[in-house]
């Protein structure tokens, strides 16, 4: 017996020793850093979309090309809101292309990669359909790119896709991976375009910031 209690005694010991342990661990006071104190404080990233202005606002989730309705999409938002209406549009995934400049289309091969019709042409587009289209190509010309650029929306492009997407392409134009991330970068339809961290990143941003939520795709 009295070595049964002699080992409940021990154990007790033990579990408030290192009961004992792990508190003054929590407090840093044995130079263990407990999980945040580890990892450094991840960055905010860009501040973006900023503080936009108008009573309503509402962000694009452009996830695909579907045709120009996202564009369609942002157009019917802002025409009935006329000044009290901001749009925020965000290029990501299989939407990524609406972002990229007529020079990048034609080198690296976009409407074919992508599957994508120029209306004018109705063969494979090897420049962007929907920025400074030709007088009557699409059917509401002020569901175009640029048009919505004047109208003040702000565009972010999802930088995990822009990466992506050129080091997919690459090949099409003969250039290394990295090569084509820095022509991509660089060859936006606007520098007023921002790269993002994420599109997921930037949907986020663009709610705490006060937009509602379209699906663009």
């Amino acid at each position: 017996m009295h070595d049964l209690e002699q080992q409940i005694k021990d154990g007790s010991h033990r579990r408030g020793f290192f009961h004992r342990i792990a508190a003054l661990s929590a407090l840093g006071l044995f130079g263990l850093a407990t999980p945040a104190q580890a990892q450094p404080a991840p960055s905010e990233g860009p501040n973006w979309p900023g503080q936009l202005k108008g009573r309503h606002k509402q962000v694009f989730d452009v996830y695909s090309i579907n045709d120009g309705f996202p564009l369609g999409f942002t157009n019917n938002f802002l025409t009935p809101n006329g000044d009290t209406g901001t749009a925020v549009l965000i290029f990501r995934h299989q939407g990524l292309p609406y972002a990229l400049n007529h020079s990048i289309w034609a080198k690296y091969k976009v409407g074919e990669t992508f599957k994508i019709i120029d209306p004018e042409t109705k063969a494979p587009a090897v420049k962007n359909p929907w920025f400074q289209p030709k007088p009557g190509v699409i059917a509401n010309p002020e569901a175009t790119l640029d048009r919505l650029a004047a109208r003040d929306a702000v565009m972010g492009v999802c930088g995990v896709a822009l990466r992506g997407q050129s080091r997919r392409l690459a090949e099409n134009a003969n250039v290394a991976p990295d090569e084509a991330f820095k022509e991509f970068s660089a060859n936006l339809i606007t520098p007023n375009v921002t790269i993002l961290p994420s599109g997921t990143w930037g949907l986020n941003r663009a709610q705490e910031a006060g937009c509602t939520y379209c699906a663009g795709g």
